[in-house]
């Protein structure tokens, strides 16, 4: 709630159970200080209007969010002069999973959000909650063609690339840098086949317990800091190294055929006059690994579900 504020959202009233008034008194004030109403509700009554029982005895009714292009989401990147940064969910089911993401996304530096208006959780007040306010400061952009939005992110010279966990390809090998949309899929099917069929390279988080996989929000949140990290590095001006695990190979497999080679090597004959002649030589330099780095090619370049009228956002008291 503290983070509408702090957006600035237009809030028509605030809503507070009357036995957690004493508690909430500095969230009261605060929004006394800013000239929004404080009504008194029952519990009942509040649950009944959020539709969500964990609004801690308080919550705030906004207008309705402004609607949200992709133009703004690529305006948002060139005001703070970075390569594009997207999240695309392809029709998530879990309002705790969306919440979560959306709270990755937002920690990530994500620049928008963008999602089906169909088929997909709504952005709820159990969502918002989970998002611990980051839905205020992300832009959200629904769609009613995921496919066709993916289509316009790459004709504008996004990369598309998406979780996969039968990807040949691990996550930790590709480049996660400049203008990217990362596409997480639902819990239960992925990510769908048409969308699948657009993107550019899919990635795989290896898994090395017994588990066979991670629930959507997890998944989708290590690719994000993924990304960012390599984004952070590149903008310092270093590049992130590329799969050291088959570089520790190459190089292995480098060093045997060097240790072959020389076993195979005619020995000298005993002969001292070669052998000061070999001691006088210059010394030469140390093989180089033949690791390469991995090149990639890079092609060229939830509605919020709110009841009528105001919506509801539930309030985060930091009680527990």
């Amino acid at each position: 709630m503290e983070e509408a504020f702090a957006a600035r959202r237009e809030a028509r009233r605030l809503l507070v159970v009357p036995e957690r008034r004493a508690a909430l008194d500095a969230l009261v004030l605060h929004a006394t200080t800013l000239r929004i109403p404080v009504v008194e509700v029952e519990g009942g009554t509040l649950t009944q209007l959020s539709g969500f029982d964990g609004h801690q005895g308080v919550a705030v009714a906004l207008a309705a969010r402004p609607q949200v292009h992709l133009d703004d989401v690529l305006a948002r990147a060139r005001e703070r002069a970075e390569a594009p940064f997207v999240l695309v969910l392809d029709s998530l089911e879990d309002p705790q999973n969306l919440g979560t993401l959306l709270r990755s996304a937002e920690a990530c530096g994500v620049h928008g959000v963008i999602f089906p208006t169909r088929r997909s959780a709504p952005l709820s007040p159990s969502a918002i909650k989970a998002s611990a306010g980051a839905t205020e400061h992300l832009l959200l952009v629904p769609v009613d063609d995921l496919a066709g939005a993916l289509a316009d992110l790459r004709s504008r010279g996004l990369r598309l690339i998406g979780a996969d966990e039968g990807a040949p390809l691990r996550y930790g090998e590709a480049d996660l840098r400049g203008a990217l949309a990362l596409v997480v899929g639902s819990e239960e099917r992925g990510i769908s086949g048409a969308l699948r069929r657009r993107l550019d390279m899919a990635v795989r988080i290896p898994m090395r317990g017994r588990i066979a996989s991670l629930n959507a929000a997890v998944a989708g949140s290590v690719l994000l800091f993924a990304a960012a990290e390599q984004r952070g590095t590149a903008e310092a001006g270093e590049l992130p190294e590329r799969d050291p695990a088959r570089q520790d190979t190459q190089t292995a497999e480098s060093d045997a055929a060097d240790e072959q080679a020389a076993a195979e090597a005619p020995a000298a004959d005993n002969n001292p006059e070669a052998d000061a002649e070999a001691a006088q030589a210059p010394i030469p330099a140390p093989r180089r690994s033949t690791a390469k780095r991995r090149k990639t090619v890079e092609p060229p370049a939830p509605t919020e579900s709110t009841p009528d009228g105001d919506g509801l956002l539930p309030g985060e008291t930091g009680d527990h």
